[in-house]
């Protein structure tokens, strides 16, 4: 939707939840891939965010999730997670937030292709001012469409598929559904992430109600994280990751992610 900026929500508990993991994710994949990997998000934003920014201030979700993340130090500093935001925190402020291209921007190699799609004409101003090396490769169309199109990698066992889209209409959640099952019959090796949030309406049932449709169960992780109670919130009550083709030595290290998270919430 081109109504969306993530400006408005960067840092919240479902960024913490989402970034934590992909770069546990992201920070073990070269390790296991020695050769060039390709990294592709269908919704990137703007990669960088200002938490002093008025659309930032204007909500405050950052301080239920980053801040208090980092002065609860649930995380250990040696943390990859945290490692990321220090090296935001050093490169370009102590404000500032890193999205998901600047997290893959940050674990990935040089040799490695990073593709970014935004279609929001504000958002791909901000992506292209913020992430700009040779490897990394901007487009400004429909996500979906624009990963599908694509080139197939040379190895599609060294693709990793970041699906974050807004949700705001319902809708949503069947198209990202839909754009998976396409991606993993075009690519069944690609390692595919689709966040979703978890609402009372409970529309993120159907990802786990029709992912299992076509994906073997061995090839199917779902991580979520509840951070408030279901009953009594009025918008999101938690985080989900369906995580496909995830090579299952990563698992302890994702668990713990949610494990660290759910005490600092408990807090």
């Amino acid at each position: 939707m081109l109504s969306y900026q993530h400006i408005y929500h960067a840092g919240c508990i479902a960024d913490v939840h989402k970034h934590s993991i992909l770069s546990v994710i992201l920070g073990s994949l070269p390790l296991k891939n020695p050769d060039s990997f390709d990294y592709f998000e269908t919704h990137a934003g703007r990669g960088l965010y200002d938490l002093t920014a008025p659309e930032a201030q204007k909500t405050g979700e950052y301080k239920l999730g980053i801040e208090k993340i980092i002065k609860n130090g649930v995380f250990p500093k040696s943390h990859i997670y945290l490692q990321n935001i220090e090296k935001c925190h050093a490169d370009h402020g102590t404000s500032t937030y890193p999205g998901s291209p600047m997290i893959a921007n940050y674990l990935l190699r040089r040799k490695d292709q990073i593709h970014l799609m935004e279609l929001h004409p504000q958002e791909i101003k901000f992506l292209k001012k913020n992430l700009h090396q040779p490897n990394i490769k901007i487009h400004f169309q429909d996500g979906y469409n624009g990963v599908l199109n694509l080139p197939s990698p040379p190895d599609t066992s060294r693709a990793l598929i970041l699906i974050d889209p807004s949700y705001e209409i319902k809708q949503e959640y069947t198209t990202a559904v839909d754009f998976v099952k396409k991606m993993h019959h075009k690519w069944p090796e690609a390692l595919i992430i689709l966040w979703y949030p978890m609402l009372k309406m409970h529309y993120h049932d159907q990802i786990q109600n029709t992912l299992p449709d076509f994906i073997k169960n061995e090839n199917l992780y779902i991580n979520e994280l509840q951070f408030a109670d279901e009953k009594t919130t009025k918008g999101m009550y938690g985080s989900g990751l369906a995580i496909i083709n995830c090579p299952h030595e990563f698992f302890p290290k994702i668990e713990e992610c949610k494990n660290l998270l759910s005490q600092s919430f408990q807090n």
